[in-house]
């Protein structure tokens, strides 16, 4: 990791300023200082992206394609450097960092690839007599300058799900990246200023929440695409004004797990869903639903598998869990475990806290009121709970303002079809846990988990307008 890094205005990287320090999240050490933008310069970001509009949508699909290919070269060259860099800037294990870096990779290999297959169809308008003699056609146009706004936990994935697309269909973009882990997505910004892009193609600019308004309410920006909390992602929404919006928010993701299921794979499963990078996705296994004939089975062999989990230094190859983003966040965790003790709630394992290192931790037979339940931990703890209909359980699933990802473990079709029908999430995942997510299939939620959808090809859909063409024989 570089001893400062600048920020990148209109494809050129400035330095006016290292004043956002960003600070190792296991030491608690300052790693890095990052250039700061000020709402001057957000504004002339902007007003390059729409000099660069025409420049950019004028890109053949060919060179958008070269351009992405680069990115995919590049990121492989700095794979153990950018792994590095994560596991520091965001106290993610290592092994859990090398795997965001290899999603990236994918995230811009699947933009490479749909940049070449943008297209439309060909409309039969003559529906009755008065349209004979026309024909029809559409295709898909660049909707224009983006705003964009990535979070903490994939510093560099979640951020080329906004910018991947972006370059596949030609629209310029400023972006934001989180404060605490804007380093990510600036060493993405170094590849891209490597390439044929367009001056004025991109901007990525770390500024403090008071400096980044525009990049919500400026009109000149024709498409805010939003990842973080639901309480400032709706806020946002309220302030966007007439351009497009997508949203991807938080969640409390539910998992079943009924008598049919294979134990031990689903077990093996849970801990990655439910610990995998402590606990900071939000489609983390949250809530456990176990069927009452398996329930002490199963528990017991969860509980021994997350007692076995290593946690410590991110660096070490063995870690398993690391620190959560702050000891603001440690705090609020440890809260809301022991709020849920002493609401009734059993402990199973875990619970502890040092800082920022939160114990991976298991609860059972905690009030679904309680916040560990209801709320967005966003951390490593999970509550188990037991059902004996399968029905009930899918309604006790439904039983929240989220609805982002589910899980199913179940050998039954029919229940799996069931699940599938009643289930109000974007995406039901059968035999796997909801964590699960490969990064091009349509990803989103409905509830306060969002609006619109991430994947490549349905992120293009959102950045691009239909534009029809209707010709008239006389």
């Amino acid at each position: 990791m570089n001893d400062s890094y600048p920020y990148y205005l209109a494809n050129e990287p400035l330095q006016p300023n290292a004043d956002l320090e960003v600070f190792d999240k296991y030491s608690g050490e300052v790693a890095t200082r990052v250039a700061l933008a000020d709402s001057d310069t957000i504004d002339r970001a902007i007003a390059a992206t729409v000099q660069a509009s025409g420049p950019m949508r004028r890109l053949p699909p060919y060179a958008r394609q070269e351009i992405l290919n680069h990115c995919v070269q590049r990121f492989e060259e700095r794979r153990e450097e950018l792994g590095a860099s994560l596991c520091i800037e965001a106290g993610k294990p290592i092994k859990d960092s090398r795997g965001e870096v290899t999603r990236l990779i994918d995230t811009f290999r699947i933009a490479a690839e749909e940049s070449v297959r943008i297209g439309g169809e060909v409309l039969n308008l003559e529906i009755s007599p008065r349209a004979g003699g026309y024909r029809g056609m559409d295709r898909r146009v660049p909707i224009g300058p983006c705003s964009f706004i990535s979070p903490f936990n994939f510093p560099l994935n979640l951020a080329a799900h906004k910018i991947a697309p972006a370059i596949a269909v030609g629209c310029p973009f400023v972006l934001k990246p989180a404060s605490r882990t804007p380093v990510g997505a600036l060493q993405i910004a170094e590849v891209l200023a490597e390439t044929d892009l367009p001056k004025g193609a991109f901007s990525i600019l770390p500024c403090r929440r008071d400096a980044a308004d525009l990049f919500t309410t400026d009109d000149r920006l024709k498409l805010l695409s939003f990842t973080g909390s639901p309480e400032v992602g709706w806020k946002l929404k309220s302030k966007a004004g007439k351009k497009k919006v997508v949203l991807e928010l938080g969640g409390n993701a539910a998992c079943i797990v009924d008598e049919t299921a294979d134990l031990e794979d689903a077990a093996d499963r849970m801990i990655v869903g439910a610990f995998y990078q402590s606990g900071q996705s939000c489609i983390g296994v949250q809530r456990i639903l176990i069927h009452a004939a398996i329930y002490d089975e199963f528990r017991d062999l969860l509980v021994a598998k997350t007692k076995a989990l290593k946690m410590g230094d991110p660096r070490d190859e063995e870690t398993f869990i690391g620190p959560v983003i702050s000891r603001a966040d440690g705090e609020r965790l440890k809260n809301w475990i022991d709020q849920a003790v002493a609401a009734g709630g059993r402990l199973l394992c875990g619970g502890g806290r040092d800082g920022a290192m939160v114990e991976a931790t298991l609860l059972e037979s905690v009030p679904p009121d309680q916040p560990v339940c209801a709320q967005e931990a966003f951390g490593p703890v999970a509550v188990l709970s037991k059902f004996t209909d399968f029905d009930v359980a899918l309604d006790q699933m439904n039983d929240s303002v989220f609805g982002l990802q589910a899980g199913v473990f179940t050998r039954d079709l029919y229940r799996a079809m069931r699940a599938w029908d009643e289930l109000e999430v974007g995406g039901v995942v059968i035999g796997d846990i909801p964590s699960w997510r490969v990064d091009n299939m349509p990803y989103g939620g409905v509830k306060e988990s969002g609006l619109g959808r991430e994947g490549i090809r349905y992120a293009i859909d959102d950045m691009t307008e239909i534009r029809l063409l209707v010709i008239r024989q006389p």
